[in-house]
């Protein structure tokens, strides 16, 4: 391996902490990966990653390491990104909701591909959270505020936020005529990642945020299950207006309360601040800014 090549393994080694997941990324065998780590090693006279039967951590010599050696690949790209008339290439890996990514960016995304024909996607879905440097994902979209102070945040828009129930819960519990009038109701319980809890329902009141927690028979940390259990009569729920665009104009479902809307959740693009953008990843983001700013969120 050239020093380059020798410096992407180390990176990655850092970044997925398993020599079997770094060697995999890479295309090379484990072995080879342990070889080169310890001549990587005893070329510099220090001990750059602690090792154990689960996973590696880079040393303090190692993560200091790391980030020059992020800092020079990603110059070594840009340079021979320009030597190449500026074609981005490569895997890029993003990580976004499985609706967002169906309703918003898969019907567009043979126009990125067109354009970037040298750029391979890796797309990740789901509700968990993502640990982008562990995962070696590139960058996430998510909404609400990111908490995370070692990401970059790109904010892509703001999405409205709507109220539902089925006719049948409605017809059983009858239509609340304001916040106030919740007493009796029930929701489908939705289970934060990042704290375990139960999220409570929002309602604008009078210009101010009203946070009410209902009693819900029953709990999930699954939005797509969540919106089922809806239909089904098992409660109220809250979740993005594009999510049940269908469902009410089909009459599956009937927004509540629309005169006090939760307040819209501000969707995002993060990625993490130690690494230089990446060109593939420039394009991309500038590319999915377009989208959330001409979709109807």
């Amino acid at each position: 391996m050239d020093r380059f090549e020798t410096m992407r393994l180390f990176v990655r080694l850092v970044e997925r902490r398993s020599f079997t997941a770094a060697a995999a990324d890479l295309g090379l065998p484990r072995s080879t990966a342990s070889e080169v780590l310890r001549g990587l090693e005893a070329h510099l006279g220090v001990r750059l990653l602690e090792r154990t039967t689960r996973h590696v951590t880079p040393t303090l010599d190692g993560e200091e390491y790391y980030r020059r050696c992020v800092a020079i690949l990603a110059e070594v790209e840009e340079a021979e990104s320009a030597m190449r008339d500026a074609q981005p290439r490569g895997l890029l890996r993003f990580d976004a909701h499985p609706l967002l990514t169906r309703t918003f960016i898969l019907p567009k995304l043979p126009e990125f591909l067109a354009r970037y024909p040298l750029i391979e996607l890796q797309i990740g879905q789901g509700d968990r959270l993502v640990d982008l440097v562990r995962e070696g994902v590139d960058c996430v979209i998510r909404s609400g505020e990111p908490e995370d102070s070692g990401m970059i945040q790109r904010r892509l828009g703001s999405v409205a936020e709507v109220t539902v129930a089925s006719p049948a819960y409605l017809a059983a519990r009858g239509a609340p005529a304001s916040p106030d009038a919740l007493d009796g109701h029930q929701m489908v319980g939705f289970i934060s990642s990042r704290t375990g809890d139960v999220l409570p329902l929002e309602f604008s009141v009078n210009g101010a945020l009203r946070e009410i927690v209902l009693p819900s028979r029953i709990r999930v940390n699954n939005s797509d299950t969540m919106a089922d259990l809806a239909r089904l009569g098992f409660g109220l729920v809250q979740a993005p207006r594009y999510r049940f665009a269908d469902d009410l104009a089909s009459g599956a479902l009937v927004e509540v309360l629309p005169n006090h809307p939760p307040t819209p959740t501000p969707l995002s693009a993060l990625y993490p601040q130690n690494r230089q953008l990446t060109l593939r990843l420039r394009v991309f983001l500038d590319w999915i800014g377009r989208i959330f700013g001409e979709a109807k969120l």
